[in-house]
């Protein structure tokens, strides 16, 4: 299927042949009949993307400063791969289109294949013919629907939650400052509400359209009788809100919203602009009020809400960001407004890279412009084939397939596999089709799968690679296993003691070589550590200065990442199975009470079967400057550090050990290098599966500890 994309680095745009989206759980496919194009915040996003490398970098200092820091924790080599990873990758455009459902996944009710939809969200509502989107950001239209018009849903869902916050009655006045697409929808709606409506902007076009279609009075911004018309206009009583829908870097339009309204008043800003307003006079004297609308309404960066479905009762939440699309769909189709005026262009898929052209070139006067889809189309599923010339493969090599192939993948797993023609790179299949066709150029796959059947399926692939989000890894396994192919996942195996016993199983029926990405084990200098101290009772302390992640991330999720003890904790655990050569038996945890309630700043005690203890200080609430691994390590009257995998020191021997890498190493290459020769050569995994297992268990009844209060006793894997 063909979708519009653009390259973060240079801002070029291409329409690419991707791979047909998946029906995932609670996810629609739609076949897209239209798109609308978001000139203000599509054109900004195009205009960043085509600017130098300086001008991106002073545009984003924060990101500026992300890449510093990375630099100083991982070194030169690992930055530059996470940022290039960022800058050659496609990346999508659009948000707001309308079409007919292809598929409809589980646990998906309310809707059938052939119901005509309106569909929201960016990364979802892409400028494609077809898309994959969660219900909670899809409606149901009625069979004669204009689909064009539904095209314009998510705008008109986020004008409509501006409305709602000014919180205006039958009859009052609303000044609208911006007048390009939000805020002719947010006119018209307010107009549909029975608001008398006065509309600014700096563009006299946007002016003259306004007041011929969606305002009873329009004007210049910078027409300095303003003030007196909205007087006059309101009997003298001045506006009851101001909804601000521009986007500008000037204060202009929140100061000018002060002068606007009458006492008590309300500015609600749904643009971007700046809030930093003059106290004096208006602000502080008429008492006026600010308030924030968030995009589309309730729900909106609710995980979820958006992607798991879940819903706000209405008793509670009257109007969530669904409901508001469709409230706006009902206004559309019961002819409270007319968009007619407002589609001004109209462009193909294939040609929409013009039509971009046109909003950064203002060659002519637009407002909106729609992406039209050949609907009639047929659409099979079916991979893309790429060129591979760049890798050789070998008649001996080991065909290797990735299912997912996200930001750790691309910087730690597909960098440091070998390039020498041992290796064959044959499908990849990510979360998007644009994703999937960005890592198979970058590291020359074959093909971008449109399913992960595909690989699994293929007979030229023999080990497949898991790195999807961490609630999908023992699915994964269990179909890997069962194939009879090799299994890489990354951490975590699983999630649950249910997913552990399934994956045990596959193993135990089929025992193909199945591996878990535990790299740490792998350092140079950790291993430098073990050999000096050899095996045996030790005591050991690992710091790890987590850093906080937002309570509504997807890792801190139970159900989708599993939390960071299961998530992260299971990598400290095997570095110290790895170091003293025995698994752990019994485990205590506590947590620091936060007012999240995230179970994120944790002392663990560990008991081993040789005897063994172990601290592991997994802290969420250190300053960044701080390092984010320290490893201390006793025995026989020989103590080791290890510092963030950068520098080694070794005490108590003939005379001080001590050792300084340029750039961090946390053994993913050597990890690598280990699991490939073990396919080779046929060998079993190079950590004994029954390590693997133990880590997790323990993770489990670490967050068994912190809920009882006590210590676990762990059931050890046999064999």
């Amino acid at each position: 299927m063909k979708q519009l994309a653009q390259q973060l680095g240079d801002g070029s745009m291409q329409v690419l042949d991707v791979a047909l989206p998946v029906a995932g759980a609670g996810m629609l496919v739609v076949q897209n009949h239209y798109s609308l194009i978001s000139a203000g915040t599509e054109g900004g996003t195009v205009t960043a993307a085509r600017k130098s490398l300086l001008g991106k970098a002073k545009e984003r200092p924060e990101q500026v400063k992300q890449v510093i820091d990375s630099v100083k924790q991982q070194g030169i080599v690992q930055t530059y791969r996470a940022v290039s990873k960022r800058l050659d990758a496609y990346s999508p455009l659009g948000y707001s289109s309308a079409g007919v459902v292809l598929e409809v996944g589980s646990n998906v009710q309310g809707f059938s294949v052939g119901d005509s939809v309106a569909c929201s969200g960016a990364g979802y509502a892409s400028h494609a013919e077809v898309i994959a989107v969660p219900e909670n950001l899809c409606v149901k239209l009625p069979a004669t629907a204009d689909l064009a018009c539904a095209a314009y849903n998510t705008l008109g869902a986020i004008a409509l939650q501006g409305v709602r916050q000014a919180d205006l009655r039958l009859g009052e006045t609303c000044v609208v400052i911006g007048l390009g697409l939000l805020g002719q929808l947010t006119c018209l709606i307010l107009r549909a509400s029975g608001i008398k409506v006065i509309g600014l902007d700096i563009n006299g076009g946007a002016v003259k359209t306004a007041r011929q279609y969606c305002a009873d009075g329009a004007y210049e911004i910078t027409d300095p009788t303003i003030a007196d018309a909205v007087h006059r206009a309101t009997g003298g009583i001045d506006a009851d809100a101001v909804i601000i829908t521009a986007a500008t870097k000037s204060s202009q339009p929140i100061n000018l919203a002060g002068r606007l309204l009458r006492k008590r008043g309300t500015v609600v800003v749904v643009g971007d602009v700046p809030t930093g307003f003059e106290r004096e006079p208006d602000y502080y004297k008429k008492e006026l009020s600010l308030k924030m609308s968030c995009s589309y309404g309730p729900g909106r960066y609710d995980l979820g809400y958006e992607e798991k479905g879940f819903d706000y009762p209405p008793s509670y939440v009257r109007w969530t960001e669904n409901r508001n699309m469709q409230a706006f769909q009902d206004l559309i189709h019961s002819g409270a407004i007319n968009l007619d005026y407002m589609t001004t262009h109209r462009f193909s898929i294939d040609m929409a890279p013009d039509a971009y052209d046109l909003i950064l070139n203002r060659s002519e006067a637009f407002l909106g412009i729609i992406i039209e889809y050949d609907a009639g189309k047929g659409q099979p599923r079916k991979q893309i084939t790429l060129e591979s010339a760049d890798r050789e493969a070998r008649s001996d090599s080991i065909g290797i397939g990735f299912i997912g192939a996200g930001s750790y993948a691309m910087s730690h797993l597909l960098p440091n596999l070998p390039r020498d023609g041992s290796v064959s790179l044959t499908g990849v299949m990510t979360s998007s089709g644009t994703s999937s066709r960005s890592v198979a150029e970058k590291f020359k796959f074959n093909y971008a799968a449109a399913s992960h059947q595909e690989i699994i399926d293929d007979d030229s692939t023999g080990t497949v690679f898991i790195a999807t989000r961490h609630d999908s890894h023992a699915g994964y396994v269990q179909e890997v296993l069962r194939a009879g192919k090799n299994a890489f996942v990354e951490k975590p195996l699983c999630l649950t003691a249910d997913e552990l016993e399934d994956v045990v199983d596959a193993w135990d029926r089929y025992k193909p070589l199945l591996m878990v990405g535990f790299n740490r084990r792998f350092s140079p200098l950790a291993r430098q550590i073990k050999t000096t101290l050899g095996d045996g009772p030790m005591s050991m302390l690992y710091r790890v200065n987590a850093g906080s992640i937002p309570k509504d991330s997807w890792i801190q999720d139970a159900d989708i990442g599993g939390g960071r003890i299961i998530g992260e904790v299971c990598h400290f655990i095997d570095f110290m199975t790895f170091m003293n050569e025995s698994m752990p038996t019994t485990v205590f945890a506590h947590a620091l009470q936060n007012p999240s309630n995230l179970q994120d700043t944790v002392s663990i005690s560990l008991e081993f079967e040789n005897g063994s203890i172990g601290t592991i200080c997994y802290f969420a609430n250190g300053p960044k400057s701080l390092p984010k691994e320290y490893v201390e390590i006793y025995k026989g009257g020989i103590a080791a550090r290890l510092m963030d995998f950068k520098e080694m020191e070794i005490l108590g021997g003939t005379k001080p050990v001590r050792k300084k890498l340029f750039s961090q190493d946390k053994g993913q290459k050597a990890m690598l290098e280990a699991f490939l020769v073990a396919v080779k050569n046929g060998d079993a995994s190079p950590i004994p599966l029954r390590e693997s297992l133990a880590s997790t268990i323990t993770t489990f009844g670490i967050l068994d500890s912190l809920q009882s209060g006590r210590a676990i006793n762990l059931a050890l894997p046999t064999g």
